[in-house]
């Protein structure tokens, strides 16, 4: 039998990268003899009645690859009992970097030293020097400012002296972020392992001369990489430990080149990936998800 699936990315976004992203997976679907269908998460419109539906459809596929946020849409899939991929669940916890960091601590995974900042419910104030004090004290300068949602690097700052520290927290007072220590033996460089299952499919390392993050939009060059076991365990931990069936895993380097998780990211782009190493991990996940149905199924 045939398997249909849709495959969702972000409608509001205008880059062509998200569907270029979508495309990916639709062309190594169909490789498998699978019925792909692309929508964007707009085009799907849940409904609420007697019963949960998504309107004007009255049939639903056997599996969706889910390359958006919308967790809302990705619930609702489920609740009609399609397998989405990832489950909006790993989609919710790898979107928000603190519920991640608090569950890598929880599986006793390697992060940057962080301190949460208190939650202010939307209000834009001033935190008491207490706060302050106890952040320099933890930490000392510089030390990185990550805003809870974000993507590219762009919510993640770099802070040199109390002054642009508390102007920084005021700036974003009004968000979810935290603190952490910065890894100095990572300046400008991490590597980007993606993750399928228990194996790490692809690697690359990225590096920038001008940034202290490496993330290739910020301009950061693209080199193939050969994992070592440590960071291939850690990666494939760090997917587990979000729920997560395939993510990117962003490592730094710590001291003695030893790997310290940055971030997890459930719909990680795998178009840089790919055009650095040669390898479209989109195979990987669509074979991948199959046996998981056949599992399901068995």
């Amino acid at each position: 039998m045939k398997l249909t699936c849709w495959i969702i990315y972000n409608g509001f976004l205008p880059e062509d990268t998200f569907r270029d992203f979508a495309e990916m997976f639709g062309e190594a679907a169909k490789l498998r003899g699978h019925k792909a269908v692309l929508y964007t998460n707009n085009e799907l419109i849940s409904l609420l009645d007697s019963d949960l539906k998504i309107i004007d459809h009255d049939s639903y596929p056997d599996y969706c690859i889910f390359t958006d946020k919308d967790i809302y849409l990705a619930k609702q899939l489920e609740f009609l009992g399609i397998p989405v991929f990832n489950s909006s669940e790993a989609i919710a916890i790898s979107d928000d970097k603190i519920k991640t960091y608090q569950l890598l601590t929880k599986a006793k995974l390697p992060i940057p030293r962080t301190i949460i900042a208190p939650k202010t419910f939307g209000l834009h104030i001033s935190f008491n020097d207490n706060l302050f004090d106890r952040i320099i004290h933890t930490f000392s300068f510089p030390l990185i400012v990550k805003e809870a949602f974000g993507s590219f690097g762009e919510q993640v700052y770099l802070v040199n002296n109390e002054k642009e520290l508390r102007k920084k927290v005021y700036d974003i007072s009004d968000k979810p972020f935290m603190f952490q220590e910065f890894i100095k033996t990572s300046y400008g460089k991490d590597l980007r392992l993606q993750v399928v299952g228990n194996e790490v499919v692809t690697a690359m390392k990225r590096t920038a001369e001008n940034d202290f993050r490496a993330n290739v939009t910020a301009g950061g060059k693209m080199d193939p990489y050969q994992p070592n076991e440590t960071e291939r365990k850690i990666a494939v931990l760090a997917a587990k430990a979000i729920g997560a069936d395939f993510a990117g895993i962003d490592l730094l380097f710590g001291e003695n080149n030893y790997p310290i998780i940055c971030e997890v990211n459930s719909n990680a782009h795998i178009r840089n990936l790919l055009d650095c190493t040669g390898i479209n991990a989109a195979h990987s996940i669509v074979s991948y998800i199959e046996e998981k149905l056949k599992e399901v199924t068995s």
